[in-house]
């Protein structure tokens, strides 16, 4: 096998490799971020996204592109590198996200509904939302505001994304 060329669907397979570990090397020391999603499209350009229990900063980015772009041969690949947070628009993935987001409103859609409410809770199985909202009285006309409360395991959620209220 000496000399043989490897099909590009291995060598895509093994730069891949090699970013995640750069990737989990570079955050190592930076206990409160994580990884978010990795993306290498075939043009070879690497997309990282990160989060962190506080935040991302500016100089997170900065250190996890020194990282990967030190310890990869453009030589051998010829990419480019984005390293970025997790924005606002960018739904919440991991249960780590969640946890963190306790006390916002998040949109919820699962594939029976949509909620708009508050993240009372977040544990390593469900999440749990809380709000108001106005229902007919029990007894009498009118409405009034009830509570409401629900526990939505992870596996029944299709996407969820923090609200900003200014």
């Amino acid at each position: 096998m000496r000399g043989a060329v490897l099909p590009s669907f291995y060598k895509n397979m093994i730069f891949r490799e090699k970013v995640e570990a750069l990737v989990s090397q570079g955050i190592a020391d930076k206990p409160a971020i994580f990884l978010i999603d990795l993306t290498i499209s075939e043009s070879q350009k690497i997309m990282v996204t990160l989060d962190g229990d506080q935040g991302v900063s500016l100089q997170d980015c900065i250190d996890i592109s020194k990282v990967i772009d030190n310890n990869l041969d453009r030589e051998e690949h010829d990419y480019s590198l984005e390293v970025a947070s997790a924005g606002v628009s960018t739904p919440l993935k991991l249960v780590r996200q969640y946890k963190k987001n306790i006390g916002r409103v998040l949109k919820v859609k699962t594939n029976a509904e949509k909620f708009e409410a508050k993240l009372e809770n977040a544990n390593d199985e469900f999440i749990t939302l809380t709000w108001s909202a106005r229902e007919p009285k029990k007894v009498g006309k009118g409405k009034e505001t009830v509570e409401k409360k629900i526990d939505i395991p992870y596996s029944e959620i299709k996407e969820a994304m923090v609200t900003i209220t200014f």
